[in-house]
C-alpha cells in the first residue's frame, strides 16, 4: 500500500520508465521481425521465379517432376526455418518487453505464472 504522495510519485515514475523502455524495445523487435519478412519474402519470390524458369525450360515430364519436387522440398525447409526464427524473434520480443517491468512487479509481490 501506499503510505505517501512520495512514495506515489515514485512508482508513478518507475511506471512510466518502465513503459518507455518496454516500447522502445517493442519498437525495435517489431523492426527486426518486419526486416526478416520482408527478407523471406523476396528470397522465396527470388526462388519461385527461378523454379518456374527452370520448369518452362524442362524437356521431359520425368525432369519437370524433379524440379517441382525440388522446389517443393527447397520451399519447405525454407518455411520451416523461417517460422522457427520468427517464433524465436517473437520469444525474445516477449521477453525483452517484459524486462522492464520485472523490477517493479517484484516490489508488489506478484508473479508471472512459468
Amino acid at each position: 500500500m501506499v503510505q505517501t504522495a512520495e512514495e506515489l510519485q515514485k512508482i508513478s515514475k518507475d511506471n512510466i520508465e518502465s513503459a518507455m523502455k518496454s516500447f522502445g524495445t517493442l519498437s525495435k523487435s517489431a523492426q527486426a521481425i518486419a526486416v526478416e519478412i520482408a527478407d523471406y519474402t523476396k528470397s522465396s519470390f527470388e526462388q519461385g521465379t527461378a523454379a518456374l524458369e527452370k520448369l518452362l525450360g524442362a524437356k521431359t515430364v520425368e525432369q519437370a517432376i524433379e524440379i517441382q519436387q525440388t522446389y517443393l522440398k527447397s520451399a519447405y525447409e525454407g518455411a520451416v526455418a523461417q517460422a522457427t526464427k520468427l517464433g524465436e524473434l517473437y520469444t525474445e520480443l516477449a521477453k525483452e518487453t517484459y524486462k522492464p517491468f520485472e523490477s517493479t512487479l517484484g516490489k508488489t509481490g506478484f508473479k508471472f505464472p512459468a
